[in-house]
């Protein structure tokens, strides 16, 4: 009798490995909530400590979008065994005066395929700008206004305005599952 051939146990059990270009827990945490609204696969999300090559508070679109490049790069250059690269950069522009906040997401895959997206933007109150145009960045001018600590690791900006309605994971999730468009859809990109 011939016994079906069986797989490695290391095959059986590999997951997809993800790698974040942040240590940061919201940015591990949403890509990791992302990727498994995305696909029905398992999937392991770890962060790595990677620099993002622009400003420590990236102003413009430009400046973000090339951090978190940089950020899913730099992942893939420091351990090139993982499925996917994932940077989020969050950033701040003027518009009309004001300021407001965003991120980028930029996804990359061991085929080089990359998909990216955009959060939404908020305008930030005029002494939050004040204090992000003097210098500071956007998360340091949160807890010094709102005299918090680390907040850009929990509720973020996003979530200190809106009293914990949207949180930053929640905030980020949704510009992480659009930029996982280009692998949920491979044959349309």
């Amino acid at each position: 009798m011939a016994f079906p051939k069986r797989k490695n146990i290391q095959e059986q059990q590999r997951q997809n490995l993800v790698i974040v270009g942040s240590r940061n827990p919201v940015k591990i945490s949403c890509t990791e909530a992302g990727f498994h609204q995305a696909f029905d696969s398992s999937y392991l999300v770890e962060g790595l400590n990677v620099g993002s090559g622009v400003a420590a508070q990236p102003v413009g679109d430009a400046q973000t979008y090339q951090g978190a490049l940089n950020r899913a790069q730099n992942s893939k250059v420091v351990f090139p065994e993982a499925d996917f690269w994932v940077g989020i950069e969050g950033g701040v522009d003027d518009f009309q005066g004001e300021m407001l906040a965003f991120a980028w997401v930029v996804v990359i895959d061991k085929n080089g395929r990359i998909g990216r997206a955009k959060t939404s933007v908020f305008f930030l109150p005029k002494q939050i700008a004040k204090l992000v145009k003097s210098g500071m960045e956007l998360g340091k001018a949160d807890d010094h206004f709102f005299e918090r600590e680390n907040s850009k690791e929990q509720d973020g900006a996003v979530g200190i305005l809106t009293n914990g309605v949207l949180d930053r994971k929640n905030y980020y999730q949704q510009a992480v599952l659009l930029a996982l468009v280009p692998f949920i859809k491979p044959d349309l990109y």
